[in-house]
């Protein structure tokens, strides 16, 4: 399998990166895609996927963390694609979007941020990598204005089943994380029972996003599998199908070897 939304920079996983590998792959979770979310952390995920070849980055600028971003974050963005242009595991833009639960959020900065984005993933053919919260008749709109032509995901879906076939129709894939582990959760959890299979990307957002059962606690890419479980339950593939089709979907997405 492969973990589509990994925050692997991010602590406990930065104090001993090959440990948390190591548990991720006795569950089937092989590679892992990691999005930035700023400047701050661009060359600290170009080191890490230099050090494992099982990780691949995405970088971007995140909407909740705009307050670092400074004057000209698309320049700067744009400088470290092209300087990533020749690496072959920098395969998507983001991690981006628009984040309106944010108090005293710059919603036109918001938006200009991430019209840039969708203009840098397409110069540089790369897929998008979205987020959202509070804004999704914005999101929609600026995607039908900026088409991304290797499409995307939309990271933490956790809609309804029209809105995840609008993003489809967009040719954005539905990232499907720890909500679903909950049985409270019964809107997302009847979508993922609708929607096409290949449409559906895995992933655990760690370390936010707990699965049920580890509230509270860091969450970590090995438990994708107990994702893969609560998926299986709710559609009528066994998880073996799940697996193998979720991960051919990423990895056609970003052109990630198998």
């Amino acid at each position: 399998m492969i973990d589509s939304h990994c925050h692997f920079d991010f602590a406990p996983f930065a104090e001993d990166p090959a440990h948390y590998l190591a548990l991720a792959q006795q569950q089937g979770v092989t590679q892992l895609v990691v999005p930035a979310v700023g400047q701050r952390n661009w060359q600290t995920l170009e080191q890490l996927a230099a050090q494992f070849p099982n990780i691949y980055f995405a970088l971007g600028l995140h909407p909740f963390f705009s307050a670092e971003h400074g004057e000209t974050p698309l320049i700067a963005l744009e400088h470290a694609l092209q300087r990533a242009e020749s690496n072959a595991q920098c395969v998507a833009v983001g991690e981006c979007g628009l984040d309106f639960a944010i108090p005293d959020a710059d919603r036109h900065q918001q938006q200009t941020w991430l019209e840039g984005q969708l203009a840098l993933a397409n110069r540089f053919d790369k897929p998008i990598i979205l987020h959202c919260r509070k804004a999704f008749p914005e999101l929609v709109r600026l995607l039908r204005q900026n088409p991304p032509k290797r499409g995307g995901v939309y990271h933490a879906f956790s809609g309804s089943y029209q809105q995840a076939v609008q993003l489809l129709d967009l040719g954005i894939k539905i990232g499907v994380g720890g909500t679903i582990t909950y049985g409270r959760a019964h809107k997302t959890r009847t979508t993922m029972t609708k929607l096409p299979l290949a449409a559906l990307l895995l992933e655990t957002d760690a370390p936010d996003m707990p699965v049920a059962g580890f509230q509270g606690q860091p969450n970590r890419p090995d438990r994708l599998r107990n994702i893969l479980h609560s998926l299986a339950a709710l559609r009528t593939e066994s998880e073996q199908e799940i697996a193998r089709a979720t991960s051919l979907t990423c990895a056609e997405l970003f052109s990630i070897p198998l």
